[in-house]
């Protein structure tokens, strides 16, 4: 897996294009789950919560672009 992470973009396989979207989606889970622990502090700032919101939004965006563009890709 860390060779296909580290070999360049125009030198990846298919596969190998493939595990690396699926390590970037991992690591989105992973950002996701910090998030969501955060947001359970309940810090009683509603423009906290706000914020928090968005960048849960977003990430979730992220997530599905990077689902749909694994799936686009052909072995």
């Amino acid at each position: 897996m860390r060779n296909a992470i580290l070999r360049l973009p125009d030198q990846r396989t298919a596969n190998e294009w493939r595990q690396v979207m699926r390590a970037a989606i991992r690591q989105l889970d992973r950002a996701d789950i910090y998030l969501a622990a955060v947001g359970y502090m309940d810090l009683g700032d509603p423009a906290f919560q706000r914020g928090l919101t968005r960048l849960r939004s977003d990430l979730a965006g992220l997530q599905r672009h990077l689902h749909e563009k694994r799936a686009e890709i052909r072995p």
